[in-house]
């Protein structure tokens, strides 16, 4: 679902009280209600409350019989849960809110945060790469890290084993930011649970989007990997095989403006062939934190620009649709799309619409697990 028709100017601001946060979560957590759709039923109806109030109705106009909203016990479970874990929310236009996130399509409205937020004020560089890593590609990770953090660069990863586990424990004295696919309270994989706790414990920080307590699943990585790009200024690709999770954090860091370098490898060497397509593609060829320092110009650790406010952030929200529109694109888009992968300019000419219309649809139903990007701008049906 997206919005209805009611159409409004109310300014995005974020909750300033407890039963405000309350209300985001809860409108979040609703069925149906998405990143965008989250955004719009905000903007059209100026509160939480006041979009909780509309949205059976919306649901209705959409054709969505017997709608509930999510209840209040479940999000008074999931903040009991939060304060037993120690996690703090964080929501989209707040000061302590990442910068960098509210550059990208689809920010997330609320964060769930454990550890020290200060790191997340820092310069920061995503290193992302192969979980069954070699060994030369866990040294070249953990060198590149160490390089990165010495020079006051916050090294953000997704916790996984190989790659990221190698960047994450290279960096434990210089803070770095582990973005999770489940609950953030929620550690995986399981050998990794010593490293998570120690991230906070020495400074770092654990984030998600994701409910506190809920298990990861093959779906929520893609939306985490957003994330990732989303809040570093560069993503450092390290091993990766033509197909794999590495290569979705890097598109989307194209989408989003960062730049994209990668650690080239061996031609015979199949968790290299996704760095050297990228580096065939334009990607920066990297050879040590200093190759990244110097096209970031990062010499120094020093304090980003002041955070915008929520208000303040450019709309990168598509045109204006009604919901029924919104809901016949979805349609249109499953349709033409089977296990076999299709080029996305292809799709986007075969529904007979806009790139700016069409690309935030796409990014709603990759995220919500009904699609999957593929390499070389390909989508398919999620298997």
């Amino acid at each position: 679902m997206t919005e209805d028709t009611h159409s409004s100017n109310h300014p995005l601001l974020p909750p300033t009280s407890e039963d405000e946060r309350f209300d985001w979560l809860r409108l979040l957590r609703s069925r149906r209600v998405g990143v965008s759709t989250f955004y719009r039923l905000l903007c059209d109806h100026g509160s939480a409350r006041a979009a909780l109030t509309a949205l059976p109705q919306v649901a209705a106009a959409a054709g969505v019989t017997d709608y509930a909203i999510c209840p209040e016990g479940v999000v008074r479970g999931e903040m009991r849960a939060a304060r037993n874990a120690r996690a703090r929310m964080i929501c989209r236009g707040e000061p302590d809110y990442p910068v960098g996130l509210n550059e990208i399509a689809q920010p997330p409205p609320i964060l769930w945060v454990m550890g020290d937020i200060a790191c997340l004020t820092r310069p920061m560089v995503a290193l992302v790469g192969a979980r069954n890593a070699s060994s030369l590609g866990t040294r070249m990770a953990r060198a590149l890290a160490s390089g990165l953090g010495e020079a006051g660069i916050t090294v953000v990863s997704g916790l996984a084993r190989g790659v990221d586990t190698a960047a994450h424990v290279a960096t434990l004295s210089t803070g770095t930011v582990a973005v999770m696919g489940g609950g953030v309270d929620l550690i995986y994989p399981a050998e990794n649970t010593r490293l998570g706790e120690d991230i906070v414990a020495c400074g770092g920080v654990r984030l998600s989007e994701q409910p506190v307590g809920l298990q990861p699943q093959a779906r929520h990585f893609p939306a985490r990997n957003r994330i990732i790009s989303g809040l570093a200024q560069a993503v450092v690709v390290v091993e990766a095989a033509a197909k794999s999770g590495s290569l979705i954090t890097a598109r989307y860091a194209l989408d989003q403006g960062r730049e994209v370098l990668a650690v080239p490898g061996h031609p015979f060497d199949a968790r290299a062939s996704g760095c050297n397509m990228l580096i065939r593609d334009g990607a920066h060829l990297v050879r040590g934190a200093e190759d990244v320092l110097e096209l970031l110009s990062l010499r120094v650790a020093g304090p980003v620009q002041p955070q915008l406010a929520l208000g303040d952030v450019p709309d990168s929200r598509p045109e204006r649709r009604l919901l029924r529109d919104t809901a016949a694109l979805h349609s249109q888009i499953l349709a033409r799309l089977g296990p076999s992968p299709l080029a996305e300019d292809q799709l986007i000419r075969d529904v007979g619409g806009s790139s700016r219309d069409v690309s935030p649809v796409l990014i709603d139903l990759e995220l919500e697990g009904r699609i999957r990007r593929q390499p070389g701008g390909m989508i398919s049906l999620a298997g």
